[in-house]
């Protein structure tokens, strides 16, 4: 069982998938192996995170239709303008081994140098024109950046990957997110890479309020966050390279939280960001060239 999301152009995507953020490609094809005979139909990697190859092998490992799995990758800021994305998206399926690409997505904006931003979605446009993409997106768009792509592109962002838990819920990204139809998923979706706002002894997982969520369902509170995600409308793609929690992180379709759970998880927002700033993205300090093969 899982739970599917119409995007704005009417493709429809998993809500949960399978992230390989930092899994080292020596254990990556394994893993999304696993992931995929687990039940996840989504897998979300990048260029950035130097497995694509694994994850494409993983795929045809697994002996699953192409039609099956939900590929989604992103193009870095090394390879951001026009040509340059083109190019990206022939080295990504190159690596992956396919023809086409269900969601490809920028993977951070660039502010300090918004005009090969925009160079790069204009070429994830042309790829969507041309059917070599099925959907385009963004990662990590701050509201503002959002409507400065809004006003010199034509086809809105049908995702927005950002950090996302119950420690940091970025509520006015969602809003603006919501305000033009683009669906949030969120990486980091259970907080496993943030503690709780100065309290540096408190994580999501042992958080009281969602462990005793947890106890009344006989879930994790990993499982918690989850279910709290895909309740609230959002796309989630945790990462494990543990079979147990690849396995407990998709099991998730079989209880439902109350409002006021929601509400009591909502409210657990520090404003504390775990990862990046956005406006802090330039080459000079996250720029890094992305191999050809």
């Amino acid at each position: 069982m899982s739970i599917d999301i119409t995007l704005n152009n009417g493709v429809v995507m998993p809500a949960l998938g399978y992230g390989v953020y930092q899994t080292p490609p020596e254990e990556t094809t394994e893993c999304v192996v696993q992931a995929l005979e687990t039940g996840y139909r989504l897998i979300d990697t990048a260029a950035a995170y130097a497995n694509e190859r694994e994850v494409g092998e993983a795929i045809r490992r697994s002996g699953l239709d192409r039609s099956e799995v939900f590929v989604e990758t992103k193009v870095w800021i090394s390879d951001f303008g026009y040509d340059e994305t083109l190019h990206a998206f022939d080295k990504s399926v190159g690596k992956l081994g396919l023809d086409t690409l269900d969601l490809f997505i920028l993977h951070q904006p660039l502010p300090t140098d918004f005009d090969r931003t925009v160079g790069a979605y204009k070429a994830l446009e042309a790829l969507l024109g041309d059917g070599r993409v099925r959907a385009i997106g963004v990662s990590n768009f701050m509201p503002e950046h959002l409507a400065a792509l809004r006003e010199r592109t034509d086809v809105v962002p049908a995702v927005n990957q950002v950090e996302l838990h119950p420690y940091f819920t970025q509520p006015d990204v969602q809003r603006a997110d919501a305000q033009n139809s683009t669906l949030t998923q969120a990486w980091s979706p259970i907080g496993g890479i943030t503690s709780c706002g100065s309290d540096s002894e408190r994580t999501t997982f042992d958080d009281p309020v969602i462990t005793a969520i947890g106890e009344q369902y006989g879930k994790s509170a990993a499982q918690v966050m989850l279910r709290w995600h895909l309740q609230e409308g959002r796309s989630a793609i945790p990462k494990s390279v543990h079979t147990e929690r690849i396995e407990s992180n998709f099991d998730v379709f079989d209880f439902q939280l109350t409002q006021e759970q929601l509400r009591e998880l909502d409210a657990l927002d520090t404003g504390v960001r775990g990862g990046p700033e956005p406006a802090s993205m330039t080459l000079e300090r996250f720029g890094m060239p992305i191999p050809e093969a």
